[in-house]
């Protein structure tokens, strides 16, 4: 059976798809630098959770942040390696798409710090 070969059974075809998922997010926190910076981000969040000790409303809502910043910022990469395949050179409509996808990794980002914001300001102002 070929890699790209579909599988029929479904136990086997959905462990597959997992293997592909996470070879995908290997190559991306690996390989991206912006998914990088992001990574460390989400992992001092993480740690700040601990420290303050965050409720379990505000992990999920935190999780759920960084997991979509995360998430479009794969989206993000996957749309420009793809237009840079189609179309290597600089084209208007592939950078007009490319600033596209951007923008949604930035609605993303401000989405989360609002949520860090929102979750964080009332622990470190205690402190102050």
């Amino acid at each position: 059976m070929g890699e790209f070969e579909r599988d029929k059974t479904f136990l086997t075809g959905r462990l597959k798809s997992v293997g592909f998922a996470i070879k995908g997010a290997i190559k991306l926190i690996s390989t991206e630098h912006s998914v990088m910076v992001q990574s460390t981000i989400g992992v001092v969040m993480i740690i700040a959770g601990f420290y303050f000790h965050i409720t379990h409303v505000e992990w999920m809502i935190q999780t759920l942040a960084i997991g979509l910043v995360l998430a479009v910022e794969g989206l993000n990469t996957a749309a420009e390696k793809i237009a840079d395949f189609i179309h290597p050179e600089f084209h208007e409509k592939i950078g007009f798409i490319k600033d596209i996808a951007a923008g949604a990794v930035l609605f993303a980002a401000f989405t989360a710090i609002a949520i860090g914001c929102m979750i964080y300001i009332p622990y470190i102002s205690t402190l102050l």
